[in-house]
């Protein structure tokens, strides 16, 4: 694939160069990879404003449903767990939430139809730095990454790029 952009020489006048790139060494081709749902699970108002943001601009999705607790989740989750329209492909999951947390949500998540367990793949969002809580939460099969905070359009690009 030829990528043509514009660089200064030395003089500083803009010259056209064209490069071969390779397309898997690209970030990401946004555009032809929009999911229609996600959803943010976060108590911090300020962290699920930063995230949607990132995921509206980056266009990574057409849809956000934020939650601002693992029991809202899991309400949302069994509201529309036969309706697959509404199921988020991607859950990012803080793990340090009043009451539930992400270590609840996943036992509860455990717990729905094969519908919403496929469906719904759970990354990991949080500042936590506790190694033990990593090690257990990362070992879990829903838990497809582990992202820290805070998310960022490289996150998402690799997520893409990984098929996730």
């Amino acid at each position: 694939m030829k990528v043509s952009f514009y660089a200064k020489k030395d003089n500083f006048a803009p010259v056209e160069i064209e490069e071969i790139v390779k397309p898997e060494l690209m970030l990401m081709d946004t555009a032809t990879k929009i999911l229609d749902l996600v959803m943010l699970v976060d108590d911090n108002d300020t962290d699920n404003f930063i995230s949607k943001r990132i995921i509206e601009i980056t266009k990574f999705a057409k849809r956000v449903e934020v939650k601002s607790s693992g029991k809202g989740a899991l309400d949302y989750l069994k509201e529309f767990e036969n309706d697959p329209e509404n199921l988020p492909s991607i859950i990012f999951l803080d793990i340090n939430m009043p009451i539930v947390d992400g270590f609840v949500f996943l036992y509860e998540f455990e717990k729905f139809n094969e519908l919403v367990r496929n469906k719904c793949k759970v990354i990991i969002l949080s500042s936590s730095d506790n190694k033990r809580d990593i090690d257990k939460i990362v070992n879990n099969n829903h838990v497809i990454k582990f992202i820290t905070k805070p998310l960022t359009e490289v996150a998402l690009d690799e997520i893409k790029l990984n098929n996730i």
